[in-house]
């Protein structure tokens, strides 16, 4: 018998497929040792049912997370070639007739599908008790976190850095504007200092040249009589006209002038005379 499996092709497949004497054990959920180690052999054994290949295999510690990916996605949809008709428990060539072959071979296709269901549950199973026990998953899982953290982190202090920068724009905009109120304020006060000291100059220089007038009469030439009332006003005319012409740094020159003057009438009169607008 074992030679007319060997020497058939068909019949040797299908006790490959059920071969009980390859050793492809499942490690127990309680057995303890290297992960790789205690699971790497199964899944090496298993491969040899596969309809796709070449087959991902469980890999390494190391193995990136692609492969990992890979590899679980495979056998969570293993395609199996195993047909289990080995474990057939009817001859179907002893039937008496074909009613019976018909009835026997309903009979084993059940069972095949029977058995096939709970090989495909068993490798599930198996598969869902590396998934759990695979240290690599928890690795990538800190490792996620960790990325997710350092994400976190990198957009917290960015919006840190956006307040702070933002905070620090604001002051900066604050206390600018505040120094421009400030230097508008000294700007002010510095322009109404000036005006103020500019009107008391101008005021004074006026009363100064009244005084000079007045006391040198009236800037007439040297030999003249004393000033009657019409010349009076007449000069008095021309000293406010000069002072709606001249401001008060030319009034300081012109009184400077009239004061060196002083002693002679004709040079007074003339220097008088020459601010007169004409």
């Amino acid at each position: 018998m074992a030679f007319n499996v060997l020497s058939d092709p068909v019949k040797k497949r299908q006790f490959d497929s059920v071969d009980p004497g390859i050793q492809d054990e499942f490690p127990s959920s309680k057995e303890q040792g290297d992960f790789f180690a205690l699971y790497s052999r199964f899944f090496e054994m298993e491969a040899r049912f596969s309809n796709r290949q070449p087959v991902p295999l469980l890999g390494s510690y190391d193995s990136p997370k692609k492969d990992v990916e890979e590899f679980y996605d495979f056998w969570y949809n293993f395609d199996s070639w195993r047909s289990f008709e080995y474990l057939d428990k009817h001859d179907t060539d002893l039937a008496d007739n074909r009613d019976d072959k018909r009835y026997m071979d309903k009979k084993n296709r059940a069972e095949r599908a029977q058995r096939k269901k709970e090989d495909n549950a068993k490798l599930r199973k198996y598969v869902d008790q590396t998934l759990k026990f695979d240290p690599r998953i928890a690795k990538f899982r800190r490792e996620e976190s960790m990325a997710r953290n350092a994400k976190k982190e990198a957009r917290c202090a960015a919006e840190r850095d956006a307040a702070r920068a933002k905070k620090r724009a604001e002051e900066e905009a604050k206390a600018a504007a505040e120094r421009a109120v400030a230097e508008a304020k000294l700007e002010a006060e510095a322009a109404k200092k000036e005006k103020d000291r500019k009107k008391y100059a101008l005021k004074k220089e006026k009363k100064t040249l009244k005084k000079l007038i007045a006391e040198h009469n009236y800037f007439l030439p040297a030999g003249s009589p004393v000033a009657g009332p019409d010349q009076v006003e007449q000069q008095l005319n021309k000293l406010d006209s000069v002072f709606a012409k001249l401001p008060v740094n030319e009034l300081e020159k012109l009184r400077t002038a009239l004061e060196a003057g002083k002693g002679d009438s004709n040079i007074m009169s003339a220097t008088f005379e020459a601010a007169v607008p004409k």
